[in-house]
C-alpha cells in the first residue's frame, strides 16, 4: 500500500487472503490507520465479495458499533506479477478467532461458562445492531467472531480477557419485513450453522442468525459442533427434519433454557437477539 507494508498471511478463505499490515511511518500525523491492522486481499477480478463487504461494513458501522469489526477503508495495489489487487483494511484481532480460542482452550468440553456468557453478550449486541439496520449476517460461526484484548476495570479480573466482534460480512444481505433472503441452491462452506428454514425453504431471516448463534454457544460450552461428525448431506437432513436438534447434556439448566430460545424450529417462535440479551442466563 501507499502508506503500509504487507506482512505475513494470517488467514485464507473462499473470498481472499488476510495479512497483517504495518504502517511505513507509524508516527505520521496524517494517517487515519492504526500502527497494525489486517488486510483482506483478492485479485480485483475476484474481489466482488470483498467489495460488497466493504459497502456493508460502511453502512452498518455508520453509527459505529463496538461489537462489529471496524473497517478503515480500501485500497487497490499492484502485485509483483502485475495483477491489480483489491485490499480491505480492517481491525486486527490480536486475540484470534473464537474458533481458535475454543480449540486452544485446553479443555475438551469448551471454555468456561462465564467466558462464554461474555462473548455471547458481545455477539448478541452486534446482531441486535445489524438486525435493527435490516441486515442478516448469514454466515455467523466461530471462525467469523474475532477477539480483542480488554483491560479489566479498576485492575480487577475480567470474566473474559477479550471482547468479541462480528466480522466477515461477505454473505450478508439487507432485508425488509416479509422480504426474506432467498439462498442459492448450492451451499457455501459448512452447513453446520444453517437453520431449518434455510435448508428446507432456502430462506434466511433474522431468526436464522439467532439459530446460528445458538450453534456457536453450543460449541463454546461443549467444545463440539452442535451436529457432531457426519457428511454434509446427513447433517442437512437432520437440520431440515427439525427433529435432530438436541440440546446437549452436561451444561447448566440456565444454558439449556437459553438455547431453547435459539432452537425453536419455527422461526416465528425463536427469540430475537434483544430477547436473548434479557434472558436470565446472561445476568451477572
Amino acid at each position: 500500500g501507499a502508506t503500509w507494508f504487507r506482512g505475513s498471511m494470517i488467514g485464507r478463505g473462499g473470498f481472499g487472503s488476510v495479512y497483517i499490515a504495518t504502517l511505513k511511518n507509524p508516527k505520521s500525523k496524517f494517517t487515519c490507520y492504526p500502527p497494525i491492522f489486517a488486510v483482506k486481499s483478492a485479485e480485483v477480478s475476484l474481489s466482488s465479495s470483498i467489495q460488497k463487504e466493504r459497502q456493508i461494513l460502511t453502512q452498518i458501522n455508520a453509527p459505529r458499533c463496538p461489537y462489529i469489526l471496524r473497517c478503515y477503508g480500501d485500497e487497490t495495489t499492484t502485485a509483483k506479477n502485475g495483477l491489480m489487487v483489491y485490499n480491505l483494511l480492517l481491525e486486527y484481532a490480536s486475540g484470534g478467532t473464537l474458533s481458535s480460542r475454543i480449540k486452544n482452550s485446553g479443555n475438551p468440553v469448551g471454555i468456561p461458562e462465564t467466558e462464554a456468557k461474555s462473548y455471547a453478550k458481545c455477539i448478541l449486541r452486534g446482531l441486535k445492531h445489524i438486525h435493527q439496520l435490516g441486515y442478516i449476517h448469514c454466515d455467523l460461526k466461530p471462525d467469523n467472531i474475532f477477539l480483542f484484548p480488554v483491560k479489566a476495570r479498576g485492575g480487577g479480573s475480567s470474566p473474559a480477557r477479550f471482547r468479541a466482534k462480528i466480522g466477515d460480512f461477505g454473505l450478508a444481505k439487507r432485508t425488509k419485513p416479509n422480504n426474506k433472503r432467498k439462498l442459492n441452491t448450492s451451499w457455501e462452506g459448512t452447513p453446520m450453522y444453517l437453520s431449518p428454514e434455510a435448508v428446507v425453504d432456502k430462506l434466511q431471516d433474522f431468526g436464522s442468525d439467532v439459530w446460528a448463534f445458538g450453534c456457536v454457544v453450543v460449541e463454546m460450552l461443549t467444545g463440539r459442533s452442535m451436529w457432531g461428525g457426519g457428511n454434509r448431506d446427513g447433517i442437512l437432513a437432520r437440520i431440515g427434519s427439525g427433529s435432530g436438534c438436541r440440546i446437549p447434556d452436561g451444561i447448566s439448566e440456565g444454558a439449556k433454557s437459553f438455547l431453547k430460545g435459539c432452537f425453536a424450529v419455527k422461526p416465528g417462535f425463536r427469540f430475537t437477539a434483544d430477547m436473548l440479551l434479557n434472558h436470565p442466563f446472561l445476568e451477572g
